[in-house]
């Protein structure tokens, strides 16, 4: 429910954000038609056509974006003919006669003369009309729509996410009706002038002609680079806040009183630890995995009797790298007295669905307890996650007694691993705690230092783009790059840009971030065809030298050589704001996400 409430917020505030702007001149031209025949069936007939195609978009695949496409193509022409209507009226008498036999009017028209501008509206026109809108019509993807969209593509096409981006489009179709209502006042009042509403009617019918040719070429992109959106991404980001604050106030005020511990979650209910843990829920079933590493399958029956931590992590993610050496100090500690630490890999890309992938990245990291490799999601939603990293701690009698989201925390977590040992009758355990001897990418961040936060490259999440025109989706374009602010990013060379990462068509092609941060991360991957791409690094223009991260040396040299988190930059000695540029020296790099520490 506070997700549904969060999304139709979002929605609402979508009116104050330019990206509205390409709409507006559909929905106007609703303004002069009664509400119930009109404006309604306009405004239902694009919540739910956005809500259908953003779902099959965010979770159909490839050929969901393809037949999207046929069907902006349709809705293209379905409203220039609509704009050509209200700029000819004898245009708009001939059309509605073969489509008043369907009951879908493109413009209302009466046996007379009268005008489609003035005329009685046809409902089931109108809804026509909203549905050709609702598949032109892409949001802003602020904080709000992007954790939508996010749920959408890790839980799939299922009835609670199209909900929740239906209450999203119903949010933005509300705040456009108040819009209509005030835009038809002062309709009203300057039909009253003589000859005022057929200059409206016509205006209009430019209106959406304009809206179509710019949407057509993809111009509405361009222009829209050049408003600024940050006042509504801070409002939603605050919403999202807000929400998360309520629930999280608690945990913090206790992670406050532990020395040496540090929240970084998305979100965590747990309460402070007791001296008996309360019950949270039954262990659910371990099956549905791809394969399994380490281990033959495990079934919940098999865990029955032992203390275990189910671990939900993905190779690429900065915070889960940054935990693994304490799972696997824990899992070597305590693996005589009835701990078993189990590892779910669920992917975030898809390069980590592949199991060869992780295979390789389970060596890396040298992890020796059991993983399942969780690509279809099945053992993710039997637990009703959504988190990265996100750890269970399971009793002997298979019950979740506590649990972690996100890194840190680690001495608490510990004390519950020994809590639930010795609840289980083991042998008394030492209550000292690991403390691993962990770098590159594995060391701990420096908290007080970042201003950075992660940043996706892919168009279906990507924030803060400040090459200009913005970003062109799947199909190749030139970009460049000038002076960043802080946390604005860009592109210079022949990029094409994916759902989830940027591809380089020509060598010499850059990504440049202005950050703030002790260490910058860029997951990348090699050419399609696994040659490795050679890359070197600058920061502030010159080579990193004492500043290198673990995967460049001094000179800022390196190579892609496999698809996962590269360290680009570690800052020596004090931390403060640089400017980052990476330039690949060949071909067919792929950059997906930022991270910092």
């Amino acid at each position: 429910m506070a997700l549904l409430i969060l999304a139709y917020l979002g929605g609402v505030l979508t009116i104050l954000s330019p990206c509205i702007l390409p709409v507006l001149p559909f929905v106007l031209s609703r303004t002069g038609q009664p509400f119930l025949r009109g404006k309604l069936p306009m405004l239902a007939g694009m919540a739910v056509a956005f809500a259908a195609v953003a779902t099959l978009a965010s979770a159909g695949g490839a050929w969901a974006v393809r037949a999207n496409e046929y069907g902006r193509l349709a809705a293209l022409m379905l409203l220039a003919l609509f704009g050509l209507s209200l700029l000819l009226p004898k245009l708009a008498i001939t059309l509605a006669r073969p489509v008043v036999a369907l009951g879908n009017r493109l413009a209302t028209t009466s046996s007379s003369s009268t005008s489609a501008w003035s005329a009685p509206a046809s409902p089931w026109g109108s809804l026509l009309l909203g549905v050709a809108t609702g598949m032109l019509w892409a949001p802003c993807a602020g904080p709000i729509l992007g954790l939508v969209l996010t749920g959408t593509a890790l839980d799939g096409a299922n009835l609670s996410t199209s909900v929740s981006l239906a209450a999203y489009a119903a949010g933005a179709a509300t705040s456009l009706a108040a819009a209509l209502g005030l835009g038809g006042r002062v309709f009203t009042a300057m039909k009253r002038s003589m000859g005022a509403g057929e200059w409206l009617r016509r205006g209009l019918g430019a209106g959406v002609l304009g809206g179509v040719l710019a949407i057509g070429i993809g111009a509405d992109t361009s222009l829209l680079a050049h408003f600024p959106v940050s006042g509504p991404a801070r409002i939603e980001q605050a919403l999202i806040n807000g929400l998360r604050s309520e629930q999280l106030a608690p945990q913090v005020m206790n992670d406050a009183n532990h020395d040496g511990d540090m929240l970084l979650a998305a979100n965590d209910t747990s309460v402070g630890f007791p001296s008996r843990l309360p019950v949270e829920g039954r262990l659910p079933p371990l099956d549905g995995a791809v394969q399994w590493i380490n281990s033959s399958p495990l079934s919940r029956d098999q865990l029955q009797g032992k203390v275990t931590l189910v671990y939900f992590w993905t190779y690429s993610c900065i915070n889960c790298i940054r935990t693994l050496p304490y799972l696997r100090a824990w899992a070597e500690k305590y693996k005589d007295q009835g701990l078993t630490v189990v590892g779910v890999h669920t992917p975030e890309f898809a390069f980590e669905k592949t199991p060869k992938n992780v295979r390789r990245a389970i060596a890396d990291f040298r992890i020796g307890f059991p993983v399942a490799v969780d690509s279809d999601y099945r053992i993710w939603r039997a637990f009703q996650n959504s988190y990265w990293p996100a750890a269970y701690f399971v009793d002997a009698r298979g019950n979740i007694r506590h649990h972690q989201f996100g890194e840190g925390n680690y001495a608490k977590s510990e004390r519950v691993i020994q809590s639930l040992l010795a609840e289980a009758g083991n042998p008394p355990v030492e209550r000292d705690v690991v403390t691993p001897d962990a770098g590159g990418a594995q060391a701990a961040p420096d908290l007080y230092n970042i201003r950075s936060t992660e940043t996706y490259i892919g168009y279906m999440q990507a924030s803060n783009f400040a090459s200009p025109g913005d970003i062109r989706q799947d199909a190749p374009r030139e970009y460049t790059v000038a002076n960043l602010r802080l946390n604005k990013w860009g592109l210079s060379g022949q990029w094409t840009v994916g759902t989830e990462q940027a591809t380089l068509n020509r060598a010499d092609g850059r990504i440049a971030y202005r950050f703030h941060a002790r260490d910058l991360h860029l997951v990348l991957g090699p050419a399609a065809d696994g040659r490795a791409v050679r890359f070197v690094v600058t920061v502030d223009g010159k080579p990193p030298g004492a500043s290198h991260g673990a995967d460049t040396d001094a000179a800022g040299n390196g190579a892609v050589t496999q698809t996962r988190l590269y360290q680009l930059v570690r800052q020596a000695g004090a931390v403060g704001e640089h400017t980052f540029e990476i330039r690949f020296l060949d071909p067919g790099a792929q950059a997906y996400a930022f991270t910092f520490g």
